[in-house]
């Protein structure tokens, strides 16, 4: 049965990965930055109804970052984030890019680029995705 916001508990189910690229023995991870302050984040979205939380995932990285790629699961890990009034609870999955798309859905709001594993780490905020983005060489 799908909740009402008379049901609403004050958090937000969200799925995202964490895009990345091999070559040989180096790893790239590939970031985005959010529309309104311009940070860096990684692909993420609400949980869709009628997709797995990796499904979704994959959804937003092609819809945000403009890649399509393989989601690995289980799910690298899980975060929280203050948005919306409430708190997101984002579970985490690696991907590992196999199609960048020149022109898509939010290429208008959103830069992305890659960096090294510790770069990546070092420019998002969250401790806990810190954490997943420095074991990704090891996932």
């Amino acid at each position: 049965m799908a909740k009402t916001m008379n049901d609403f508990d004050g958090i937000f189910r969200q799925s995202g990965v964490i895009p990345i690229h091999r070559e040989g023995k180096m790893i790239e991870v590939l970031l985005i930055t959010s529309r309104g302050r311009k940070r860096w984040i990684i692909p993420k979205g609400i949980v869709e109804p009628y997709l797995s939380p990796a499904e979704s995932a994959a959804k937003e990285a092609y819809e945000e970052a403009g890649i399509r790629g393989t989601v690995s699961t289980p799910a690298l890990g899980s975060y929280r984030y203050s948005k919306w009034g409430g708190t997101c609870h984002v579970e985490v999955f690696l991907m590992n890019i196999t199609g960048l798309i020149e022109n898509w859905p939010e290429a208008d709001f959103r830069e992305r680029r890659f960096f090294s594993i510790r770069e990546a780490a070092g420019l998002v905020n969250e401790k806990d995705l810190k954490n997943m983005i420095l074991r990704v060489d090891k996932a």
